[in-house]
């Protein structure tokens, strides 16, 4: 299992991934730097952060099959 350090650190990477190489596909990510939490010490876990980088994943990976169809 990734400790929360990398997972973060992976999925910062495919943010940028997507925001550099696939601009048409981050604008509906939802993704904004400048979010901050309503509660003062808001609680991530692991297991969130995991599907949070396989969602990202699946999103990569469906905008290449639907670009591959076309």
């Amino acid at each position: 299992m990734k400790t929360q350090e990398q997972l973060l650190k992976d999925i910062s990477e495919i943010v940028w991934t997507i925001e550099n190489d696939y601009p048409e596909v981050y604008q509906y990510l939802d993704e904004n730097p400048i979010t901050i939490p309503n509660f003062e010490h808001p609680e991530v876990t692991v297991i969130e952060l995991e599907e949070y980088l396989d969602s990202l994943n699946v999103i990569i990976e469906n905008y290449k099959k639907e670009q591959r169809i076309k």
